[in-house]
């Protein structure tokens, strides 16, 4: 069973509704006993960083999440799932996340230039980032099995993630400036854009996923 984590925000229906589409098992649940004894772990969301940390720790997930990756279970960070898994997020102040991986959650600048704007059109990219974008893919996590470098996916966020470790970056992605658009290290696969939003290759990164469940 994979279970997806309820903490109070975030689309969790989609994700779910597509991980069952691909016939993998899974269940919503805010209790930690679930998590526990699942075979793998999706983290989603989508929201401000600190009420992300305080809802976990209101329920009391922040010992079973950190378990499960400890424990080798599969993980999969979701948008708001990724960023929590830094140190610490520049969200409205500065607030501690999960420290899996060593690095901030830092806004995009306000004075991208977009390059494709007419001359009589705004000439700086929008805050947030949303919409379909592509991957340059720098790693070999087994969740990108058979998704091809320029692969679009679809984003919505104002933040992105800067770690500290280069090369735990799986995807970058370009938008004003060069983001790390996913990271991977061992069990855990983390991204910054939507695979439940994503269509085909969304799937077939759930599917990646859910074969690392299967198999463990």
């Amino acid at each position: 069973m994979i279970a997806i984590i309820d903490y109070g925000m975030g689309n969790l229906r989609s994700v779910h509704k597509a991980l069952e589409r691909l016939g993998l098992e899974a269940r919503v649940t805010s209790e930690k006993r679930d998590v526990a004894n699942a075979s793998g772990v999706v983290l989603p969301g989508v929201g401000a960083f600190r009420d992300c940390m305080l809802n976990l720790e209101k329920h009391d997930l922040i010992g079973a999440i950190l378990g499960a990756i400890d424990g080798g279970k599969p993980f999969l960070g979701i948008c708001l799932g990724l960023q929590a898994l830094f140190t610490q997020s520049e969200e409205f102040g500065i607030h501690p996340g999960l420290d899996v991986f060593k690095g901030k959650v830092t806004r995009f600048p306000d004075d991208m230039p977009d390059p494709e704007a007419g001359p009589d059109e705004e000439h700086y990219l929008k805050v947030p980032h949303m919409g379909w974008n592509k991957v340059s893919i720098k790693s070999d996590a087994t969740v990108l099995s058979g998704i091809e470098e320029g692969s679009y996916f679809y984003f919505v966020h104002s933040f992105h993630v800067a770690p500290e470790d280069k090369s735990i970056i799986a995807t970058s992605t370009e938008y004003g400036i060069e983001f790390a658009s996913s990271v991977a290290r061992d069990n855990v696969f983390a991204c910054q854009f939507h695979p439940e939003k994503s269509q085909n290759l969304g799937l077939r990164l759930l599917r990646n996923f859910g074969e690392m469940v299967n198999g463990s």
